[in-house]
């Protein structure tokens, strides 16, 4: 490894030189952080030629080489968003452990390494998904404070009464606290169904079906339409697209983040 230099920033104010390799890894898109210190600890990665093993070990994205099983790992220059429609069937990761089908397999990680997802949607729930390797972006629409819209298409099983949509509307109480007022809509009632579509402004763990399931619905189909100012605009399930630096700056200023400089 080169010798220590001052420490450098990169555009989003986070420090690059010098940089834990095992971050390093997960910025390229070899592994999460937990996964690029197993490689580590496993004696798969080398820097400038040489087996790093500790953990603690820094290096200089601008000089040093790093590989992984002697393919070489980079950093993007610029960062990049992308929007999947995403299908049922399709964990919210990007590898697992039991070989189930991952959400890694539908975006371009070879193009685009360091891509990771913007939050979650359940296995069985579709729609609008957003990645980026911009973990500034990332973690701003994700922080609780941001409330950032999204609206979620759900049909729950059973009749929905304007009440129980209005109890939802209003807050409700779940497991891990009130949830925020949001916007409920019943869409439609047939065959003993309700279809209700459903903003949230909050991004708690499988939020909207447990919300349902509060006033007594279960919900039977979920689908995300919008993130943000975002929708899917036709995009077909299964399909991606990269986001315009208009587009990514829309996100920023929905979540109260300055827009990125050129």
């Amino acid at each position: 490894m080169s010798d220590p230099k001052p420490t450098q920033f990169g555009p989003n104010g986070e420090a690059i030189v010098p940089m834990r390799l095992q971050k390093f890894l997960a910025r390229a898109g070899v592994a999460s952080r937990r996964g690029s210190e197993n490689l580590m600890t496993a004696g798969r990665v080398r820097v400038n030629g040489e087996v790093v093993t500790e953990l603690g070990s820094k290096v200089d994205p601008t000089v040093d080489v790093v590989e992984v099983d002697g393919v070489v790992a980079r950093l993007f220059d610029s960062s990049v968003t992308i929007m999947l429609n995403k299908p049922a069937g399709y964990l919210t990761t990007m590898s697992d452990p039991q070989g189930r089908p991952c959400v890694a397999e539908l975006v371009p990680t070879d193009r685009f390494p360091g891509l990771f997802p913007v939050g979650r949607l359940d296995m069985d729930t579709t729609g609008l998904l957003l990645f980026s390797t911009d973990g500034e972006l990332g973690n701003g629409l994700l922080h609780p404070k941001r409330h950032v819209d999204k609206t979620y298409h759900a049909r729950v099983k059973g009749i929905m009464s304007e009440e129980q949509a209005r109890q939802l509307s209003d807050g409700i109480e779940l497991d891990d606290g009130p949830t925020l007022p949001a916007h409920v809509r019943i869409d439609r009632i047939a065959k003993g169904c309700t279809d209700v579509e459903i903003i949230i402004h909050e991004g708690r763990k499988r939020q909207v079906k447990r919300m349902c399931s509060a006033v007594g619905h279960e919900v039977l189909r979920l689908h995300r339409s919008n993130f943000g100012p975002l929708s899917l605009d036709g995009l077909a399930e299964g399909q991606w697209r990269t986001l315009s630096e208009a587009e990514v700056n829309a996100l920023r200023q929905a979540a109260g983040m300055h827009e990125k400089a050129c």
